[in-house]
């Protein structure tokens, strides 16, 4: 089962080796991993998606909870949410095939982000089906290159992390207990 977690961390070096290591010595393989700044200073936000059981979700949540400089863990999965992953693929485009390969992006809701003489740069923000759906038409065309961005998510409704984050990161959580409610 492709499990997602949101896990909220003080920005500072070694963290994300930590975090990393932490799934690599409990034999877990990130399937996607992506990490950006959150609206409050000092802190960043971790997408980590791994593919195992629901008690493996539970001790992976667990043992992150442990790490110095997290500050919060969730398992994100089954509630409502939005997924997205962003990608931008290289495509060989002569001068005859490149009305149709812009046709094609505007059909998957893309965007051309670069044009060359002998390519393009294609961006496209959607779910992972939809990203392999666009690839998928433009291979007879010469992909020359593509980078993805991995699964970002968030769940969905008024409720806001960032806000229970800061809450947790004052002086009344000094040994991370805040949060660990596992």
């Amino acid at each position: 089962m492709i499990t997602t977690f949101a896990v909220y961390v003080e920005d500072k070096p070694g963290v994300l080796t930590r975090v990393s290591s932490l799934f690599r010595r409990r034999a877990f393989n990130i399937e996607s991993l992506t990490v950006g700044h959150t609206d409050k200073p000092g802190v960043s936000r971790m997408t980590i998606v791994v593919d195992t059981d629901e008690l493996g979700a539970r001790r992976i949540e667990a043992h992150t909870y442990k790490l110095v400089n997290v500050l919060r863990v969730e398992n994100i999965t089954a509630g409502p949410g939005v997924f997205r992953d962003l990608a931008m693929i290289k495509v060989a485009a002569s001068a005859e095939s490149r009305t149709h390969i812009m046709q094609l992006v505007d059909v998957f809701r893309a965007r051309v982000v670069d044009v060359a003489p002998d390519s393009l740069i294609i961006e496209i923000t959607g779910t992972e089906d939809k990203i392999d759906g666009l690839l998928e038409v433009l291979r007879p065309y010469g992909v020359l290159e593509m980078a993805r961005t991995g699964r970002v998510a968030m769940a969905r409704g008024a409720r806001s992390t960032t806000a229970q984050v800061e809450a947790a990161s004052g002086p009344a959580d000094e040994d991370h207990n805040v949060f660990h409610s596992v």
